[in-house]
């Protein structure tokens, strides 16, 4: 890609566009690698998400926030709640305030479900970033840090 630019535009400073092309592509890369190895456990990394949202609410959370977090459709996070409410493991109330919200609760099968996704999740990274020298992932998480402090500012919940 990178190549095929500097054909069309010689002389260009192809820093920036290195740097964001790079970033998507190894992006793309563990999220597709984690949802592999995650697949055949019937785990996707939506219901980390999700649950750990609810979890960190500390009680119950609106679905309009949730939606937010998610960044998801109404529809999209309905339909996920419906789902994780089958499983047993968030429960749906109407919200004794407000009746025109609905507050969603992470169950005790949620949070055991939540722990199951993180630990495979955690496992899965390992397994793809074992080959890769553990100082370059330190450096490579203080770079990324940085470049996130930088494009968003700190985080308010930190």
């Amino acid at each position: 890609m990178l190549a095929f630019i500097l054909e069309l535009a010689p002389g260009r400073d192809l820093t920036t566009k290195s740097v964001a092309w790079r970033l998507r592509r190894a992006a793309h890369h563990v999220d597709t690698e984690v949802r592999r190895r995650l697949a055949p456990q019937g785990i996707e990394l939506w219901e980390l998400e999700i649950l750990c949202a609810i979890r960190r609410s500390e009680g119950a959370i609106t679905m309009g926030e949730l939606q937010d977090i998610a960044q998801l459709t109404s529809g999209a996070i309905t339909n996920r709640i419906a789902r994780l409410e089958r499983e047993g493991h968030v429960r749906r109330d109407v919200d004794p305030d407000d009746r025109r919200q609905v507050l969603v609760t992470i169950t005790p099968s949620g949070v055991a479900r939540a722990l199951q996704v993180i630990e495979a999740n955690n496992a899965a990274e390992q397994e793809i970033f074992a080959a890769i020298d553990r100082g370059l992932q330190r450096r490579l998480s203080a770079d990324l840090r940085d470049l996130l402090l930088a494009t968003e500012g700190p985080d308010p919940q930190a």
